[in-house]
């Protein structure tokens, strides 16, 4: 099977956790406005009330999504893996992803943790890397590290994406030796597997640029229409600011810069959605693929895990306790 192929075939799990993510930015929206509405009626502190609506909101989203994510993306993970290991995908994807989740990962718990012992392990051996940006000093030496460190936090969520489809792979295997198989995989092939950084980096750029800038352009015409909110805000920020001894920048008593910064970041959470959903998983394909393909043909041994135990304390204590 094709890369667009296997992405067409597994798109379904997109296509929901699009759902759920809509679902969510409702509920977010509403307990925002229904936080803002009350104060701004109770005692005339609608940005206060805003806050505490936008964090219950995210609150309720966490614990709601947290489940959600768990069955659709790790079943995609899972199919994609199939796919591309045997070449060939069942008719019903939906259901046989679901099986494979709740066979390798019984509870939303152990998926969980499992995701986080692979993210910590790949943030362990990725760290050394920062040294980079620290040698060249100075503040130059700081935006650097910061420039890598940032590469590297996308990088990971890729490597650790396909350490799960590793995981669901070795399904002959527990999930701890096969999570310390991946991470070996990933250290013993790391030059090959990262010849997809440029479609990585690419190609969420360019999403970010057609997509974001679209979307900033829409909510900026959406929000021009309601000025009204706007100034409301730039006043409570300001008396905000006096109650608390603090003299705000003039940018943010401006009604019109406000407008623009709630243009850009509802236009960056829309862009993260669409990305998530459409571009991301075509990404992800080709980088499993070759992910896969390098592990296929030298499965690590247990010999070979040595390699790691000076490089992740992560790594030396899964396997220490987990093989």
């Amino acid at each position: 099977m094709t890369n667009k192929e296997v992405y067409k075939k597994t798109l379904t799990f997109s296509l929901r956790r699009l759902l759920w993510d809509f679902i969510a930015f409702l509920i977010l929206g509403a307990f925002s406005a229904a936080g803002f509405i009350l104060m701004d009626k109770i005692n005339d502190k609608g940005l206060i009330g805003l806050a505490v609506g936008l964090l219950l909101g995210i609150i309720v989203l966490v614990i709601f999504l947290r489940f959600v994510s768990y069955t659709y993306k790790a079943g995609q993970i899972a199919m994609m893996t199939k796919a591309v290991t045997e070449n060939e995908l069942p008719e019903n994807v939906l259901a046989e992803g679901k099986a494979a989740v709740k066979e390798r990962f019984a509870t939303v718990a152990l998926f969980y943790a499992a995701t986080r012992i692979i993210k910590g392990i790949f943030n362990q051996i990725s760290r050394g890397l920062n040294s980079v940006g620290r040698a060249v000093g100075g503040d130059t030496g700081n935006t650097v590290t910061s420039v890598i460190s940032t590469g590297i936090q996308v990088l990971v969520g890729y490597l650790c994406d396909c350490c799960l489809g590793w995981v669901f792979f070795r399904k002959e295997q527990g999930a701890a030796r096969a999570t310390c198989e991946g991470a070996v995989l990933f250290f013993k092939n790391w030059k090959t597997l990262l010849k997809n950084a440029g479609r990585i980096f690419g190609m969420g750029i360019a999403s970010l640029i057609a997509v974001g800038g679209a979307f900033f352009g829409i909510f900026y015409g959406v929000f021009s229409l309601i000025p009204g909110v706007f100034e409301r805000f730039a006043v409570e920020l300001a008396e905000a600011a006096v109650r608390l001894d603090n003299t705000l920048p003039e940018f943010f008593t401006n009604p019109a810069n406000l407008m623009l910064v709630a243009a850009a970041i509802a236009a960056l959470i829309v862009w993260g959605i669409i990305h998530s959903t459409f571009i991301r998983p075509f990404i992800l394909v080709g980088v499993l693929r070759n992910y896969m393909e390098s592990g296929v043909k030298n499965i690590p041994t247990e010999e070979s895990f040595s390699i790691l135990d000076g490089k992740s304390a992560k790594f030396k204590k899964l396997r220490e306790q987990g093989i």
